[in-house]
């Protein structure tokens, strides 16, 4: 049987394909923005169907409703990094949350998370019968090879992605046709504070740098201020728009890297269609596997990799809380450790904690004595070389528990250095 003959047998409609889900199931959903949508909402529509069903991914860009309460019965999520549309879930105790590092996922498929279901999105196949999981290739591949039954919805929408995100069609056991549009992460909005986040990382990010960049506003903020630096690089996790705007300015390169030289290497993408245009049919965006990309062995095979994170809270220690507020699980672990570890040990690496100095409108510090009761410690006082804010910069590695709480009450917010320079003089026993 050729690919085309397998193609045709496998076709049906999504009522039928999402029956093929029993009570009991895993289910393991594409990440972030290569949800495959329509998959879903049928899932979702099919719920008489279903008792427990276990719902698993990391960060969900689509609707969720499996998470509703009425849905309690039928679906059950556990979430690997909690998201809008799932924390409600959580903090209720309907989900469940797993900590994990990003790059560990894979590896977890084949442990505590064996697959029954991989539900993922595909471009179309291509003339040699290969279609491609576009903007998402992390633990998703992984899913499709160890998953029992995998169901792929066909979406002409989806940008066709080189590397390891093209797939044979005889791995996937069920085509459903039906184009929609891939879920867009609009840029966050940039402000003066960002601005000066921004700013100041940039003084941080030599020439012939490769780059790892995390979501948001921040990130966005620090491309600005690199369009008259030389031969950057991108080995990261994820990358978004303004990653484009520097390729097309001639500031990326990536001829510089020690790993992979003229590529951009990513795991998955996170952005409006101007990015998918961009790496749609790309031979220059190589998409791997996370258990490649983020581990931090490969990692630091990149000199000069500059990683660049944010956090909820960091305390005078130089312990980072990223991923909850006291006990309230808000986000994941994702691959900040992952990236922080491999630029520690990447020859001229550097990691960098950026954040605004406030939070909740500026009526709390992010600078703290100490993290909020409960909160997870995602990244050790150990690991990060500089946190950043928009009153500059401070250098922790290597220096004393004195010195690191010298330097970051100097960069958080002037209205709340008062208390923590009275903190400071109590443990330390001098004056600030």
């Amino acid at each position: 049987m050729d690919w085309k003959q397998y193609y045709e047998s496998r076709l049906t409609t999504a009522e039928e394909a999402v029956g093929r889900i029993k009570s009991g199931d895993r289910v393991v959903l594409e990440h972030a923005c290569g949800e495959p949508v329509y998959l879903v909402d049928k899932m979702v529509e099919n719920a008489a169907a279903y008792r427990d069903v276990e719902i698993v991914h990391m960060v969900a860009m689509g609707k969720g409703a499996y998470c509703a309460p009425e849905q309690a019965e039928h679906f059950r999520h556990n979430s690997l990094f909690v998201g809008g549309s799932t924390r409600k879930a959580v903090e209720s105790g309907q989900g469940d949350f797993t900590p994990c590092f990003f790059f560990e996922i894979p590896r977890l498929f084949h442990t505590t998370l064996p697959v029954d279901v991989a539900l993922v999105c595909v471009t179309p196949p291509n003339e040699q019968g290969k279609v491609s999981l576009g903007v998402s290739c992390d633990y998703t591949l992984e899913a499709v090879k160890s998953a029992k039954t995998v169901i792929a919805q066909v979406n002409p929408a989806m940008p066709y992605t080189c590397g390891a995100t093209e797939l044979p069609v005889e791995d996937i056991d069920v085509f459903v046709e039906h184009e929609q549009p891939v879920i867009e992460l609009p840029q966050g909005r940039i402000g003066d504070i960002e601005k000066a986040i921004g700013q100041n990382c940039a003084t941080l990010i030599p020439d012939g740098a490769t780059l790892q960049l995390g979501i948001g506003a921040i990130p966005d903020a620090v491309l600005l201020f690199l369009k008259d630096k030389k031969d950057l690089g991108i080995h990261s996790e994820m990358f978004s728009d303004g990653v484009v705007e520097l390729a097309e300015a001639g500031v990326i390169t990536n001829a510089k890297k020690t790993l992979k030289p003229g590529k951009f290497v990513v795991t998955f993408l996170m952005g409006t269609k101007r990015l998918y245009d961009f790496v749609n049919n790309n031979p220059d965006v190589e998409m791997q596997p996370v258990d490649y990309v983020n581990d931090p062995f490969v990692v630091a095979q990149n000199d000069k990799l500059i990683s660049i994170n944010s956090c909820v809270q960091i305390d005078l220690m130089g312990q980072v809380a990223s991923e909850s507020v006291g006990l309230k699980q808000i986000s994941g672990t994702g691959g900040q450790v992952d990236f922080v570890r491999g630029a520690s040990a990447s020859k001229g690496g550097v990691s960098i904690m950026a954040f605004p100095s406030t939070a909740a409108k500026g009526t709390v510090s992010k600078i703290v004595p100490f993290l909020d009761h409960g909160s997870a410690v995602t990244t050790c006082r150990c690991d990060v070389d500089y946190a950043v804010t928009e009153y500059g910069v401070a250098h922790l590695k290597g220096e004393t528990l004195r010195q690191r709480a010298r330097n970051l009450i100097a960069i958080a917010h002037p209205d709340f250095r008062a208390p923590l320079i009275e903190e400071f003089e109590k443990r330390f026993h001098c004056a600030f």
